[in-house]
């Protein structure tokens, strides 16, 4: 007879662990309000450990005492609902999203780790911010406007993909009167309608799941949808076909490099229906953004992205039917004028432009020897 995974899991007892009822959503509303003056970004809690905070991407303490495993116990009994808890319990982690206050709220994972809880929360806004802000080139500002295709932010956990596709979509609203549909595990920005209508919808809330929601896409009359990340086969596929079908598609992918991109894509489909889905990409990709966040050498800037941007010109949608992804890099550095940028470039220009320390870049670019000759002058 076979186990499944979930009948593995130890169950959380929750029943006689905890403090004083209240003490734990008093802690809670404390570390919260720590993040909003702090400017923070991030919290995360460990039973035995003080609190800590990410700011401009380094962890840094509270000064609180550390969290004992009966407090953090009383933290969950306090801030997740009935059904969460059960959830907690019999799972041993839990996703969701906290309103704090007026245009604040907090995407958490709440989760045990060798037996004790612990959790990470992400601060979310409704402040979302331009591509000047953002020090995002306004080439994204054409590629926003497209009536139709996919657009694909791709780069590691905490690169800012999110925010700046939210910049984007916000880019939009302020110019077009369109249907704008998020589908988000959790919702990470919030937005106000101006001239689009926006309807977000959350994962766990207001639909079961990504693959039922994507289905429900062509009965919701969007003209713009964010479909969030793409993890697997079925959301690839239902985004790249709401893509082909007329809609304008953004998503967010986990690869190393724009031209790259296309080897994680074709990675989630059976080897016989990646030929299929390579033509689909090159007649409905738009454009693929790559970016990673630096450190900066400004003390009012905490991070800032540099970028590689792919542009579905006639020559890139050539190589992709082709099969020749692994030359685009050379297409990217010789198609500056039509709105393109290579990541060593990105690199270079931060450095000249004295935002970025260039041991900072160096440290941060796949190809460092490039790098100083560029920094040199020398191409």
């Amino acid at each position: 007879m076979s186990i499944s995974r979930n009948e593995l899991l130890v169950p959380v007892n929750t029943k006689n662990r905890g403090t004083t009822p209240g003490e734990g959503k008093k802690a809670w509303l404390s570390w919260m309000a720590s993040i909003v003056q702090l400017e923070g970004s991030d919290l995360i809690v460990k039973t035995g450990l003080p609190p800590r905070i990410r700011h401009r991407g380094a962890l840094k303490d509270l000064a609180t005492p550390p969290c004992t495993e009966d407090l953090m116990f009383q933290v969950a009994k306090d801030v997740l609902d009935p059904n969460q808890l059960n959830h907690f319990e019999r799972m041993g982690s839990i996703d969701f999203a906290y309103d704090f206050e007026k245009g604040r709220r907090f995407r958490v994972n709440m989760f045990m780790a060798r037996g004790k809880p612990a959790l990470a929360a992400r601060l979310i806004t409704s402040n979302i911010k331009k591509f000047e802000d953002l020090f995002l080139p306004p080439t994204l500002g054409d590629v926003a406007m497209a009536a139709q295709g996919l657009i694909l932010f791709s780069g590691v956990t905490g690169s800012g993909k999110s925010t700046s596709i939210a910049s984007m979509l916000d880019y939009v609203n302020e110019r077009k009167k369109v249907h704008i549909i998020t589908i988000e595990d959790p919702i990470e920005y919030i937005f106000e309608d101006k001239k689009a209508t926006i309807n977000q919808r959350e994962i766990g809330i207001d639909c079961t799941n990504f693959n039922d929601a994507l289905r429900a896409l062509v009965r919701e009359n969007p003209d713009v949808v964010l479909v969030g990340e793409m993890r697997d086969y079925e959301t690839f596929e239902a985004a790249i076909r709401a893509a082909e079908t007329g809609h304008l598609v953004f998503g967010t992918i986990h690869a190393s490099s724009a031209w790259q991109t296309f080897g994680r894509i074709y990675d989630l489909f059976p080897e016989q229906e990646r030929e299929q889905i390579r033509k689909l990409m090159a007649y409905n990709l738009r454009a693929i953004i790559y970016q990673k966040l630096l450190p900066t050498l400004h003390a009012n800037i905490g991070r800032i992205p540099a970028i590689e941007i792919l542009i579905n010109t006639p020559g890139v949608q050539k190589y992709i039917l082709e099969g020749r992804e692994g030359e685009l890099l050379e297409i990217i550095k010789n198609s500056h004028h039509e709105g393109m940028l290579d990541f060593t470039s990105s690199l270079v220009g931060l450095v000249e432009s004295e935002y970025v320390h260039q041991n900072v870049a160096l440290q941060a670019t796949p190809k460092p020897e490039e790098l100083k000759m560029r920094l040199k002058g020398i191409r």
